[in-house]
């Protein structure tokens, strides 16, 4: 065997973090994100890498945006970014506008923090409160919410089952799924 290679011959691309790297056993798997990117071992699911998706719908349903977290990531970070990230829209008598007036969650958002953010911006808060209130009392608001989970999970294959490696290939499919889900619904 010639200990020259040819100079025709490509050089071959160093390993990334996705990529199988040389041990002195053989091959493994670099010590990269294992499953993919905003993942992170699950609380309910025997510790196994999930993503959570995050929406912020309007009283109807309609998904206003979209959010994806590590599964061990508590609910109560990813609310400034999605109230944040509302856009603004015009109404008919005011000028446009870029938040609610009032937000509905569940106790995983219940933090006092949280809750003092909200109230600086203006928005009216409805947060069911750990361990004085029951689950029934937001419950007519939550199923909204749920609803619009399950028309993102259940109409669309690709978001019930993450099979995107990187994160903001997820996130991409999770928007597209909100924005043909909008269609669907104000074209009826």
């Amino acid at each position: 065997m010639d200990p020259h290679p040819s100079r025709g011959a490509r050089q071959t691309r160093r390993a990334g973090p996705d990529r199988l790297v040389e041990d002195r056993g053989g091959c493994r798997r670099d010590q990269g994100e294992k499953r993919g990117s905003i993942t992170g071992p699950s609380p309910v699911d025997r510790g196994k890498n999930g993503s959570k998706i995050h929406v912020l719908v309007d009283r109807a349903g309609l998904p206003l945006v979209v959010g994806v977290s590590a599964a061990n990531v508590n609910d109560h970070f990813a609310l400034p970014v999605l109230v944040r990230a509302i856009p603004r829209v015009r109404t008919p008598r005011r000028a446009r506008r870029f938040r609610p007036d009032k937000l509905h969650a569940d106790k995983a958002y219940d933090v006092r923090e949280t809750r003092k953010w909200l109230i600086n911006r203006g928005i009216m808060v409805r947060i069911s409160r750990k361990n004085i209130d029951t689950s029934t009392k937001l419950g007519r608001h939550r199923w909204v919410v749920e609803r619009t989970l399950s028309w993102l999970t259940n109409h669309h294959r690709r978001i019930g089952t993450r099979w995107e490696h990187h994160g903001r290939n997820y996130l991409g499919f999770l928007t597209l799924a909100a924005a043909l889900t909008c269609f669907k619904k104000l074209t009826t």
